[in-house]
């Protein structure tokens, strides 16, 4: 089941910031990055933070969280994670079908660190194309997706 989270609420924000926090680990090691700006993100960031965040439940926890950031021409897919104990279970599929049916907008667009097979092939299957390549100022090398629908 997916829900609208309400990160307002220090509580909810608490669970955010750990299912980030143990995903974005994974990712920083897929990377070989010793900087890696998503893991410094606070509490208080979650709290404060005007994105929207939708979680995938399974058995009363959160199994995947994705955060959207509604822009006037579209919709930037700001994270997508998966608790490591869910991954390869579908979730961040269900995810992106839930954000692309639910949220209307032509345009979707999201980044991911370039050695980041899994969401990159992830992205490619919701028919995501490669637009841009870049190297950030922590050595991590991004690329950026987007997908423009019918």
């Amino acid at each position: 089941m997916i829900e609208k989270l309400k990160n307002k609420e220090p509580r909810i924000s608490e669970k955010i910031r750990e299912i980030f926090q143990q995903s974005y680990k994974i990712e920083a090691e897929i990377l070989e990055a010793t900087d890696f700006p998503p893991l410094k993100r606070t509490l208080e960031n979650f709290i404060n933070s005007d994105t929207e965040f939708y979680a995938y439940i399974k058995n009363n926890k959160f199994a995947g969280v994705i955060e959207i950031d509604k822009k006037p021409n579209y919709v930037h897919i700001q994270s997508l994670v998966v608790n490591p104990l869910n991954f390869r279970q579908g979730i961040a599929s269900e995810l992106m079908n839930f954000t692309l049916n639910h949220f209307k907008s032509k345009l979707f667009v999201v980044e991911t660190g370039y050695k980041n097979e899994p969401a990159s092939n992830l992205y490619r299957n919701f028919g995501f194309i490669e637009v841009k390549q870049w190297e950030t100022d922590f050595n991590i090398r991004k690329v950026k997706f987007e997908l423009l629908k019918k």
